[in-house]
């Protein structure tokens, strides 16, 4: 940002905090949005800062400055604290932020690798994330688990996520981050040293010994706790507004994930989506990601018609909404879901805001915050999740809803090219020489029937 004048890096926060109030509000509703202002600071103060956090930021993001010139911020709530109602700041305070990825399988008939059809990207993604060096190894979390709305999917798929954080889940106590996973480097996760921190929120009596039962115990009400808090809401946003057009389509089980894989192994199906209820979080994310309607393969020849059109018409790139404002007129186009390309820039260009809408919606993150509730706090009209010993307050955020920019689409189609390619050659070649293997041995085979 640092090549950019301070009016510009004015208007780029200005726009994350329009994108977040006309469009992600309207999806996914006001209780869950929070927006944020732009604010002047001191240049003083934004350097003290800068080197005051420069030690506590993951390496991976150490290579990014932070913007000390302009004196423009971004002021957000903190929501690893409850943000429905004021509680005195000793109350303990545990917040989970899940980053759940892309909950659906592609449907479009845009996509040439079948494979795609089969397995979800998050799945195929981590072969080459592990062959890259990024994580130490594969995640058996699938995002298809805990979107299904399916009990024991979503426990399944959290307790994986507890396995292999990735950066996908951390946990913060009072603000400090207690679990998770900054790169391939850090170290195993420690479910005991976990289940020390959780332990008096979920058995306040301390009636439970030490030991792995006690971990499994305590890990095992954290996953239902946040299993029902998932499943809650009533929040009303607008994502009502898409049900006409995506609906749930595509295959509702991806074949990778190890909790498919192991039922089949025994001979059963994967239980299906039991469905998420349509005012919970998860069911307004999932409408929004799923705005996706081409796939990155169909879109991309969209994308490639809008970029013929601004080499010929540069001028016109305020008035296609590209850098914004995201308005109510911007919010209004994201609704027409029709795939029905009738050859006009105008078809291509809303495609292409879908799209971006969608990818924020794949990357964005859920901070659930949890208190627990006082004896005397049965006449509150707060919302209430229990759990076996106790019972918690709880709010739900969402946070990372900045637009993601028109420019990475090409990175998006040839990353997509990647990941696709390295799960053939390396993984889906692999199970098929399994397969040969077998049919060859079983050639060999005689049978021999003895009497009974």
């Amino acid at each position: 940002m640092s090549s950019k004048t301070s009016e510009e890096i004015f208007q780029h926060l200005q726009n994350i905090v329009d994108f977040g109030k006309n469009v992600m509000k309207e999806f996914l509703g006001e209780n869950y949005v929070h927006c944020g202002e732009v604010v002047q600071l001191p240049l003083d103060f934004v350097k003290q800062l800068c080197l005051k956090i420069q030690c506590e930021r993951p390496e991976s993001r150490c290579d990014k400055d932070l913007d000390t010139l302009s004196g423009y911020a971004l002021c957000l709530p903190n929501l690893a604290r409850l943000q429905t109602y004021r509680f005195a700041e000793h109350r303990p305070i545990l917040c989970v932020e899940i980053k759940p990825k892309c909950g659906f399988i592609p449907f479009s008939s845009d996509v040439t690798h079948e494979m795609k059809h089969k397995v979800c990207r998050y799945c195929m993604h981590q072969h080459l994330k592990v062959a890259t060096g990024k994580w130490k190894q594969i995640s058996k979390y699938c995002p298809l688990d805990l979107y299904s709305g399916n009990k024991q999917r979503m426990y399944f798929a959290l307790k994986s996520l507890l396995q292999e954080a990735q950066n996908n889940l951390k946990i913060f106590k009072n603000g400090e981050l207690i679990y998770g996973c900054k790169d391939a480097r850090s170290p195993v996760a420690d479910w005991s040293e976990l289940a020390h921190h959780l332990k008096p929120f979920f058995f306040p009596s301390n009636g439970l010994a030490s030991g792995p039962h006690c971990t499994r115990a305590v890990i095992r009400e954290l996953v239902r706790v946040i299993t029902r808090v998932l499943l809650s809401g009533s929040d009303k946003g607008r994502a009502g507004a898409l049900r006409s057009g995506p609906g749930l389509r595509g295959p509702p089980v991806c074949e990778a994930s190890p909790f498919s894989r192991s039922l089949r192994c025994q001979g059963k199906n994967t239980p299906e989506r039991s469905g998420l209820p349509k005012g919970c979080l998860l069911y307004k994310t999932l409408q929004v990601q799923m705005l996706d309607l081409l796939d990155i393969e169909g879109l991309y020849p969209l994308y490639r018609r809008v970029e013929r059109y601004l080499e010929e018409f540069p001028e016109q790139r305020k008035t296609l909404q590209i850098d914004g404002p995201y308005d109510e007129a911007f919010y209004q186009r994201l609704l027409d879901l029709s795939t029905e390309d009738d050859g006009t820039v105008a078809f291509a260009l809303t495609k292409v805001q879908q799209y971006r809408v969608a990818m924020t919606a794949k990357d964005c993150s859920i901070m659930i915050a949890l208190s627990p509730c006082l004896q005397d706090a049965s006449s509150d009209q707060r919302p209430i999740v229990p759990s076996s010993r106790s019972r918690f307050a709880f709010s739900v955020s969402v946070l990372d809803l900045d637009l993601k920019p028109y420019e990475s689409i090409p990175h998006q189609y040839k990353l997509d090219g990647k990941i696709v390619n390295y799960y053939l050659k390396t993984v889906h070649a692999k199970d098929a020489t399994v397969m040969s293997t077998r049919f060859k041995e079983s050639e060999d085979c005689t049978l021999v029937l003895h009497k009974v």
